[in-house]
């Protein structure tokens, strides 16, 4: 199977990255007109370079001029393996040294070291230049192999070059195609016939022909028309391929370098996010509000800084939030570049514990447990500080930096570990087991309160209980767990049942003495609180016990005598030849239209009777 790496150049001005990836490649990556002119790489040059068999490369070649790190840093950002450019007349030189630090603060693993223009200088100087190379690269956190000595004019040292960017990038593991798509654009133009051409280096998954893609930041969607990889048309682009994507009725506005293409609804634009930070000896400190750039992915933004605690100090490293003047995209993982404000120099790196953080604290607090490596220890953090807003199963690969492959095993070690799930969303066990016990004092209060009720309505409830989007989850957990009973849209605690007490015996005797004296007529509540305290709830007590009804809002009959009139409509009905007008039926059952016609609507209502002209016939309408 064929493998892919990218590799990156790095290093000063004028040290012959370009000349070098052309003496590789055969390809110039300088395309603008000034590139030329000037001699000097400004903008990101892309070439591809078959490797051996197995083992094709893209090359990203930087700008190296200082004016133009941040085109560097651009693309820098997702390289496998880096090549450094040291020029043999040169050495190190300022440039040098901000590149090495972006590649550490990137977290590069490995790279090449090439010693250019080895035919403009004698043997004895080249020698003392890869010495000194060799021990500065000593201290590096990038592991370095020997530096070579190359010409791009004799090309002396070419093949050695070539072979053991091979051999470096044989050991270099891209992440797997069936993880979450995502492609920070670096460039974007218009084609005739194809609409806005979007480039990038794919950082991980897979895109295809006809996939949906998201562009975030910002709301556009658009289905992929085709795929390039180094200008050939593809089915698909894997990860770590140079792709370009067509995005029909997609504006060049919409995308620019900065955007990311994504597949997944996992992803989503952030304004804040937690990271730990580290600076370089000659930076300044880090302070609340210290206002610095962030380079992430492909993308330059303004943002302002929260330390957790203390300042940073020079050398340094701490947690911080950054308040980020510009939306990006970010997973849990990825590493950036600080620069300062002005003069612009780079100051530091970052890694991002938490790409969408949440608002408040302000200041950020247990990045360490959310920086772990173990991603089920993480995710059980991410999921304790979720608190009553629980966690999507669906953020987990972006924010937690789970693969999605493992989701359901750190899932079901969570939910070992207590973690409760419902639905897709994940909620820390204390968060359930409060609401819980929220429940349970509730359904004890509310039976306190109304005792003649069968429990407490369900909307009620959930309304009372924090989280509410889990108290219907939560009730059926306590139902499972025989600890509340749900009865249609009620619940109630199981040892609980609507009785009266002496007291209230005495007074529903006295309600229904005054029902059956009212008979067909009824009673309105205001009629019978006039005589019984709490008429209300002790009516509707008698309702469901069958010995009372209710006709409309709050007018109570006693059961037999609406029973009665009831029959006496029917049988008016059949008697008259099968329909009967309001009329007829005032004159059976002795009552006013007033009293009549909200008996007809409750025996329509209930199927006994239907409504026909002016008239009734009985049976429910067909």
């Amino acid at each position: 199977m064929s493998r892919h790496i990218v590799i990156g150049t790095a290093g000063h001005v004028d040290h012959g990255k370009t000349a070098l990836v052309r003496a590789l490649t055969g390809i110039d990556t300088d395309r603008w007109e000034e590139e030329k002119r000037r001699g000097i790489t400004i903008d990101l040059g892309f070439a591809s370079l078959r490797l051996s068999d197995d083992l094709t490369a893209s090359i990203v070649d930087v700008p190296g001029h200082e004016d133009f790190v941040r085109n560097m840093v651009a693309g820098a950002t997702g390289i496998d393996v880096a090549l450094l450019v040291v020029a043999a007349d040169e050495g190190i030189m300022p440039q040098t040294e901000e590149h090495l630090a972006i590649l550490e603060f990137l977290g590069v693993a490995a790279g090449v070291v090439a010693v250019s223009k080895a035919d403009v200088v004698e043997d004895d100087w080249l020698e003392l230049v890869v010495a000194d190379v060799a021990e500065r690269l000593e201290r590096s956190a990038v592991s370095w192999s020997d530096p070579l000595v190359v010409s791009s004019v004799t090309e002396q040292g070419i093949d050695d070059l070539k072979a053991q960017l091979d051999t470096l990038g044989q050991h270099t593991a891209r992440q797997s195609h069936d993880d979450v798509f995502r492609m920070p654009v670096d460039r974007s133009f218009s084609v005739s016939g194809a609409g806005t051409v979007v480039t990038g280096t794919t950082w991980s998954g897979t895109v295809a022909v006809g996939d949906r893609v998201r562009i975030i930041p910002g709301t556009e969607r658009a289905r992929v028309r085709t795929v390039e990889v180094h200008g050939e048309a593809r089915d698909a682009a894997d990860p770590g391929r140079r792709t370009a994507l067509a995005l029909p009725n997609v504006s060049r506005d919409h995308v620019r370098r900065g955007t990311v293409i994504v597949t997944e609804d996992g992803w989503q634009e952030t304004a804040r996010i937690d990271a730990l930070v580290t600076l370089l000896p000659n930076a300044k400190p880090l302070t609340q509000r210290s206002r610095i750039r962030v380079h992430l992915g492909t993308a330059e933004v303004f943002a302002r800084v929260t330390p957790q605690a203390d300042d940073i100090a020079p050398g340094g490293e701490g947690a911080v939030r950054l308040r980020l003047e510009s939306p990006v995209v970010a997973r849990w993982g990825d590493r950036g570049v600080l620069r300062s404000y002005s003069p612009v120099t780079t100051v530091g790196g970052c890694v991002v514990v938490d790409p969408d953080p949440p608002q408040r604290p302000r200041r950020p607090q247990h990045l360490e447990h959310r920086a772990v490596s173990d991603p089920i220890e993480r995710a059980r953090e991410f999921v304790r500080l979720a608190g009553a807003q629980g966690m999507m199963r669906s953020s987990f690969a972006v924010r937690v930096g789970v693969h999605p492959s493992t989701i359901d095993d750190v899932a079901a070690a969570l939910e070992h570990d207590g973690v409760r799930v419902f639905g897709e969303t994940f909620y820390d066990g204390g968060v359930v087991e409060s609401a819980a016990d929220q429940v349970r004092s509730l359904l004890e209060e509310y039976h306190r309160a109304h005792p003649l009720e069968p429990g407490m309505r369900r909307d009620l409830l959930r309304q009372r209980v924090e989280p509410g989007v889990i108290a219907d989850a939560v009730v059926t957990m306590l139902v499972d767990a025989d600890v509340v009973v749900v009865e249609g849209e009620t619940a109630r605690l199981p040892n609980f049942r609507a009785a009266l007490g002496t007291t209230r015996q005495q007074d529903a005797n006295s309600l229904r003495e005054l029902l059956r004296v009212a008979g067909s007529k009824g009673m309105r509540v205001v009629e019978l609180e006039e005589v019984v305290a709490e008429a209300r709830d002790l009516a509707e007590f008698l309702v469901r016990q069958g010995e009372v009804r209710r006709i409309g809002a709050d007018r109570y009959y006693e059961a037999g005598e609406l029973e009665r009139v009831k029959d006496e409509v029917v049988s008016e009905i059949q008697e008259v030849g099968g329909i009967a007008t309001p009329a007829q039926l005032r004159v059976r059952t002795g009552l006013s239209r007033k009293y009549l016609i909200p008996v007809l609507e409750w025996m329509d209502a209930a199927g006994f009777t239907t409504r026909e002209g002016d008239g009734r016939r009985v049976g429910p309408r067909s």
